[in-house]
């Protein structure tokens, strides 16, 4: 990816979340951007920490696992958050890679994290759609998981995040930031990931403290 062309993108991406604030009443240094780079060589990551990005999302454990030695110099300042859904043999595995695991989705899952004895910070995945392809725990299941994340030696539960059906138009997305901001607040949670490069602002317009874009800063993906 050429440079100048990540930074205009990133400078309209900015505008957009600083404008989406400010119509919330919000300031733009509260939104978190994550640079989500899968399916990107460890090349584009390094063209955006150039450019000042420090978080950045992955989807897949595998996947970064060979990205990750060539990232080394990178971490005393990059923070790579894993944003897919993990499966709990890749526990491990995901520990050592990732300081944050947005993707919390079971008791299980937390249990198996927090024997890693890795500190980490981490989210719940809720579920709101009844679509399978989509992964997460049940509205229902969130007291039971926070109990054992708020319970553990090693994690630090920091908030929920949401993956909602696709559509074009973010209208169709809002009432799911809505609905999971009120379950944010019944736990008392401060932080929200949720929104992508088609439906930031009416994420952030909702509550969103951290926003998961990648096409509108790197362009659409290669297929496999």
């Amino acid at each position: 990816m050429e440079g100048v062309s990540l930074r205009e993108n990133l400078e309209q991406v900015r505008e957009r979340i600083a404008r989406a604030a400010e119509r919330s009443g919000r300031q733009a240094s509260d939104i978190t951007l994550i640079a989500v780079t899968k399916k990107f060589p460890a090349s584009v990551i390094r063209d955006a920490f150039d450019l000042g990005l420090r978080e950045f999302g992955e989807n897949y454990v595998q996947e970064f696992e060979g990205k990750f030695p060539l990232l080394q110099d990178l971490l005393p300042q990059a923070r790579f958050q894993l944003i897919g859904h993990l499966q709990s043999n890749k526990a491990r595995k995901a520990s050592e890679l990732f300081r944050v695991i947005q993707t919390v989705d079971s008791v299980k899952l937390a249990q198996r994290l927090d024997g890693m004895g890795v500190p980490m910070d981490t989210m719940i995945e809720v579920k709101l759609s009844g679509e399978e392809s989509k992964e997460g725990a049940a509205p229902d299941e969130i007291p039971a998981i926070a109990e054992a994340l708020r319970g553990s030696r090693n994690l630090r539960l920091t908030g929920l995040m949401t993956m909602p059906p696709w559509s074009e138009d973010p209208e169709q997305t809002r009432p799911y930031f809505r609905q999971l901001a009120t379950l944010a607040r019944r736990e008392n949670l401060p932080h929200l990931s949720m929104g992508m490069s088609h439906d930031l602002e009416a994420a952030i317009e909702e509550g969103a403290t951290h926003v998961r874009v990648g096409t509108a800063l790197f362009g659409r993906r290669r297929k496999d």
